[in-house]
């Protein structure tokens, strides 16, 4: 992280041309200002202060320096100006031009992709999250190393087929950088085969998995708080949560759940990231449930959803598979206009699988738990089976891949219970209990009775 004392400007690259903005990867269904003030909120998250901040029109990329000449030069008077020693331009630099920014304007620059960079290696914390992170920056490092040191060079002996003394100082951190890479990817297969392992444990476990997915800053966080009375970083930063963190819920009629928190997403998030997180946000792919939390009262809500949506279709999460998301319209209570609030209430009734609440009062947490509890209920299939004395190994085994809902003994010793299985432990039951696995007809009512 930079020191609080580094003085930065924050500069946003705003396309005028469509297709330029589109080949860049640059998402064109927000304002200039809304990006600019997302772009000053990733700069505030690495620590910097921020002195001035701008939107810069670009007609024509110019591959040299993505800016034309005069533009630099009055950045570069303003950069003196203000004293900055780093400046953030809001949009994807190639090497040599961010080499060419950097001697232009006498300062350190960061493109959106380092600016992100630097995040998230300041707020991984697992073990994962930090592989996952230096590889993605090693990555980027290594589309950095440019031939600007060619003073350092020396000519190497023999046909080059092997390196040695006679190596460069660029194909020696190129070298270097390659081997760590490999390593970490190395490291990383293990931890991803640690988490398969886990995940399948879990699908023993008969709680289903709720997963959390939003736009950065969307208030997942604050509402995994809420619902699982835990204390996970919650702030109004981009990015304060990376790690993914799993709790345990119990629903309204005692039904118990797996929440997982994840990530959150932003617009323009490098294709590096979205690779080096895919075993993190597989999580979300596996899970019975995912509930996709918006800012309701943040002005660019549409725009944010639909880059959520476009990462979890990257994923591979197709149109069927997307009935199992929940809209979540957090932060209603920052929606001051009595209007907009009575069109919210409004559409909720007409949408199905949607639900307004506030994270951070509490409002609505009880209608999401509920509705949380319906979707998962008609995905449940509940049965009835009646076990002898002997068979306690076989009740144990009920207790462990199922969700027991009912049991009761009678005068002969007989053992009747009422089961909740998932879809995907019904088939084993029906295979290991035969005919005498009775189906009942799924829903809450089994669970209230």
């Amino acid at each position: 992280m930079y020191a609080s004392r580094t003085r930065a400007i924050v500069l946003h690259v705003e396309f005028k041309s469509r297709s330029a903005a589109r080949d860049r990867g640059i998402a064109s269904s927000r304002s200039a200002e809304a990006k600019l003030e997302e772009a000053r909120g990733l700069a505030s998250a690495v620590g910097v202060e921020v002195v001035e901040e701008l939107i810069v029109p670009l007609g024509t990329v110019q591959p040299k320096a993505l800016l034309g000449a005069g533009k630099v030069k009055e950045i570069a008077a303003l950069v003196a100006e203000r004293d900055a020693e780093l400046v953030v331009v809001n949009a994807q630099l190639s090497p040599v031009q961010q080499r060419n920014l950097e001697k232009g304007w006498n300062a350190k620059v960061l493109d959106r992709t380092g600016l992100i960079l630097e995040i998230f290696g300041e707020r991984a914390h697992t073990r994962e999250g930090s592989l996952q992170v230096e590889l993605a920056h090693l990555q980027y490092q290594k589309s950095r190393l440019v031939r600007s040191w060619t003073h350092l060079e020396r000519q190497r002996g023999g046909f080059g087929f092997l390196g040695g003394p006679g190596e460069s100082q660029l194909e020696i951190d190129r070298r270097l950088i390659q081997q760590r890479i490999a390593r970490i990817e190395s490291e990383l297969k293990t931890v991803t085969r640690t988490r398969s392992l886990h995940r399948r444990s879990r699908a023993r476990v008969p709680y289903p998995v709720v997963a959390l997915v939003g736009y950065t800053n969307a208030g997942k966080s604050t509402l995994f708080n809420r619902l699982t009375n835990s204390n996970v970083m919650a702030e109004d930063l981009l990015f304060a949560t990376l790690d993914p963190t799993m709790r345990e819920v119990e629903l309204p009629h005692g039904r118990k759940i797996i929440l997982s928190d994840t990530v959150g997403f932003i617009s323009d998030l490098p294709t590096m990231l979205v690779a080096a997180f895919r075993a993190t946000l597989e999580e979300v792919l596996s899970a019975d449930l995912i509930l996709h939390v918006r800012d309701i009262s943040h002005e660019d809500t549409e725009a944010q959803s639909v880059d959520v949506e476009r990462v979890l279709g990257d994923l591979g999460l197709d149109e069927v598979e997307r009935r199992r998301i929940i809209e979540v319209w957090n932060k209603i209570d920052a929606v001051s206009d009595g209007e907009t609030k009575r069109a919210l209430a409004s559409l909720e009734k007409r949408r199905e699988g949607a639900v307004t609440v506030s994270a951070l009062t509490g409002e609505g947490v009880d209608k999401l738990l509920t509705l949380i509890e319906n979707r998962l209920a008609i995905a449940s299939l509940i049965y009835e089976i009646e076990l002898s004395p002997e068979e306690g190994q076989e009740l144990g085994w009920l207790y462990s891949r199922g969700e027991v809902l009912k049991r009761s003994d009678d005068e002969h010793g007989l053992t009747h219970v009422v089961v909740r299985f998932d879809p995907a432990v019904a088939p084993l039951a029906q295979v290991r209990f035969g005919e005498r696995l009775k189906a009942r007809e799924s829903g809450l009512r089994a669970a209230a009775e």
